[in-house]
This record gives C-alpha cells, structure tokens and sequence, in this order.
C-alpha cells in the first residue's frame, strides 16, 4: 500500500522555494485586505437589514456563530484589515496566519448568508487555511520546502476543483440546456459590454463559447499532467479566460485569480529588490565621473558659463 501511496505523497509534497511561499503569502494577506475595501465592502452594510434575513450557511448553524450586528462587523472589518496588512509582512505567520484565516473565514459567512453565495472564494480559503502551516519563509530563500510544496499544491488543487466542481454543477441543474440554452444570453443582457455586444451579433457564437467553458471547466486538471513549460502556458490560458470573461461580462472571478498564483513561480517577482537596484543605479548615474571635482561656485564650466547661481 506504501508503494501506491508514495508517488502521490512525492506529488503532493514536491518541494518549491521558500522565497516562492513567501511572496504567495504577501499577496494572498494583500489580497485579503484590498478585498475588504475593494470588492466586499458591502459586507459592512448588510447588517442594515433585519436579522431574520440573515440565513447563515451550514457551517455558520453548526458553529454556531452569532447573528452579525453593526458592531460585530465593524471590530470584525478593522480587525481583518490590519492583522492581514501584518501577516502580509510576514510577521508571525502561524499567529497571524491561523487569526487571518478564522476572520476571513467568518466575513465570507457573514457575506454570503444573504441568499448568494460566490464559488470564487475556494481556492482563497484554501490557501489562508494551509499558508499557516509552512511557517517562516522570506522572499528570496531558494531553500526548497516540501510543507511549502504542500501549501501551494493543495491550494493549486482547490482552484482547479473551482473548475472542475462549476461544471458539474452546470450539468448536474441545468442538463444539456445550459450548453444550447441562452445562458450568456442573459448575461450579456444583465451586465454586458460593447464587446460583448459585438459576439453575441455572431450567429451561434455563444451556443459554441457555453460548450467551450464547460470543455475547459472539465478538462482543467490537465495541467497537473503537462510539463513546467507547458503547465505556465496552460495558466496563462486560464488567465486569459478570465480577462475576457472580465472584458464581456464584467465578472472578475478576483479571489481565484489570486489563488491561482500557486502555480507561478513567484520567487522570480521581487519588486523590492528592483526599486533598491532601480534606485542603486540612479545614485550612481548621478554621481560626478571619477577623477573630477565639483566646480566652485563662480567658476566657469566647460560650457564657459560660471556654475552656480
């Protein structure tokens, strides 16, 4: 039996370095902070409405948590906010990390027990659940992990389940309808743009696009099969699917692009170490040639103008 086990166990804990875990955590705790103010800060006024509209998910009965109040979501708001700007710093990843998660994780109770619940939140929620367990990683370490390589491919699993399970579940409650039914149809009526204006005047085209989501919802897990090269171009795929799904229908899909970001190799992103070479070599342009000396004010200069005022 441990010989089965083995390979998987070998895949799943592959290890990655430790600059890669670290710069996925920054941008996964960033991420959990601009959310907050960017794309769920309706979050915050749900609580105007009456309590016996609030119909918390499973989790949220089993817990149980409490009905949320104005003040509840506020210490709840400010709290989130600035523990996730401080794990995304890297400070007390397993402290911070496990708190960031049970905030998180009771916000999107809070924000999707009010009838609508978003599936792009999966793989988010998977990464703030597993980040914790690596523990110290600094950007830049090219020291490889396996509880690292973990972290990131559970979460790269979770993303692709997102897929995988949405069409599923397209299938499961719409049947063939949803594939030869006017699904983007009505999208494209709700919150549609001019480009999308433009492809839905193609006869058919949107019939041919529904059969191609749920194509590449199904077959998605193939990039666990394909080689690095080819696994980067399979994500750039993804990626793309995405900006034009933004570009026609005006959905995002944000949260899971940012978890996504588990299968990149993040270590080769430093923006810091850029902005100090950046500044490094402006320094140095700025500095006299060596041999010369500054001109005394009053002096001429080699364009026969005295320098200085």
């Amino acid at each position: 039996m441990s010989r089965w086990l083995a390979p998987i166990t070998r895949w799943l804990t592959e290890p990655v370095p430790l600059g890669r875990v670290a710069a996925f955590r920054t941008l996964i705790y960033l991420f959990v902070a601009a959310d907050l103010v960017v794309f769920t800060p309706w979050v915050r006024s749900r609580v105007a409405v009456p309590g016996e509209l609030y119909q918390p998910l499973l989790i949220g009965r089993l817990l149980p948590l409490p009905t949320p109040t104005p003040t509840l979501v506020a210490v709840l708001f400010w709290a989130l906010l600035l523990l996730a700007l401080l794990a995304a710093a890297g400070r007390a990843p397993r402290l911070l990390g496990w708190t960031v998660f049970a905030l998180y994780f009771q916000w999107m109770i809070i924000a999707m027990s009010y009838g609508k619940v978003d599936h792009d939140r999966f793989g988010l929620l998977v990464a703030l659940a597993v980040l914790p367990t690596v523990g110290r990683a600094r950007h830049g370490d090219a020291t490889r992990t396996e509880a690292g390589g973990w972290a990131l491919r559970v979460t790269q699993i979770a993303v692709i389940c997102t897929y995988f399970l949405a069409a599923w579940a397209k299938l499961r409650f719409g049947g063939l309808d949803w594939l030869t039914g006017s699904v983007l149809a009505r999208a494209i009526l709700r919150r549609g743009t001019e480009l999308a204006d433009l492809v839905a005047s193609v006869p058919y085209l949107l019939i041919v696009a529904q059969f191609g989501i749920v194509a590449f919802e199904l077959l998605c897990p193939v990039v666990f099969l394909v080689r690095e090269r080819w696994r980067m171009a399979t994500v750039g795929f993804f990626y793309s699917f995405h900006l034009v799904t933004f570009a026609t229908i005006t959905i995002s899909f944000a949260p899971h692009l940012a978890a996504m970001a588990a299968f990149l190799p993040l270590e080769r992103v430093r923006p810091v170490l850029w902005a100090r070479r950046l500044l490094t070599r402006r320094g140095r342009d700025d500095r006299p040639p060596a041999g010369t000396a500054p001109a005394l004010a009053g002096q001429a200069s080699g364009a026969g103008r005295p320098a200085g005022p």
